[in-house]
């Protein structure tokens, strides 16, 4: 668990050092591209330990979750998705006007997780995502000056195909992927 919550530290401190009033610091001393080098690393270590401390971490039981309503992850699931994806695209209506869809995704993503998970490793990965997106989301619309660029409904249905596309292929592959395997049963 040790394993973990280091990991995801790393990883959200990361992640979170303009929150925390250290990133124009950061980048003044080391230069932009220094800055960017050890960001990476540091991000990346931290996930890799995350990856590794959730597959290691013993399995404490915290609460049950209802097989019966299994379902609304996988209801979650789909536009979660599809929000991910419009977030790594050039400007789409979704962009623009939802401004970071990309951290609303990790939020569904996180919270159905959440709903479909009661051990204590899932609880802090899953739990910790949601929150870490709801931070950046705020944060980020605070300071988010108005999206200028010309949005392209093109872009919205690639993200749609490509959501949905990944949805499937996470949903069928899931067991293969993360070791647990989903049913609709």
């Amino acid at each position: 668990m040790l394993l973990l919550i280091t990991g995801l530290s790393l990883f959200f401190g990361t992640h979170l050092l303009r929150e925390f009033g250290f990133r124009e610091g950061l980048l003044l001393r080391l230069g932009a591209s220094r800055y960017r080098i050890l960001y990476s690393l540091v991000a990346l270590t931290g996930l890799a330990l995350v990856v590794a401390g959730k597959a290691g971490s013993a399995f404490v039981m915290v609460w049950q979750p209802s097989y019966e309503l299994r379902f609304v992850t996988h209801f979650f699931m789909l536009p979660a998705s599809i929000l991910v994806v419009a977030g790594n695209l050039p400007t789409s209506y979704l962009r623009k006007h939802l401004r970071h869809p990309m951290l609303l995704g990790t939020m569904l993503w996180g919270a159905s997780h959440l709903w479909a998970n009661g051990d204590l490793a899932s609880m802090l990965l899953f739990g910790s995502f949601t929150v870490w997106a709801l931070i950046k989301f705020i944060s980020l619309n605070a300071a988010a000056q108005p999206v200028t660029k010309t949005a392209s409904f093109t872009w919205d249905v690639f993200a749609v195909i490509i959501g949905f596309t990944l949805y499937a292929l996470i949903t069928i592959y899931h067991g293969q992927l993360f070791g647990i395997g989903l049913s609709f049963e």
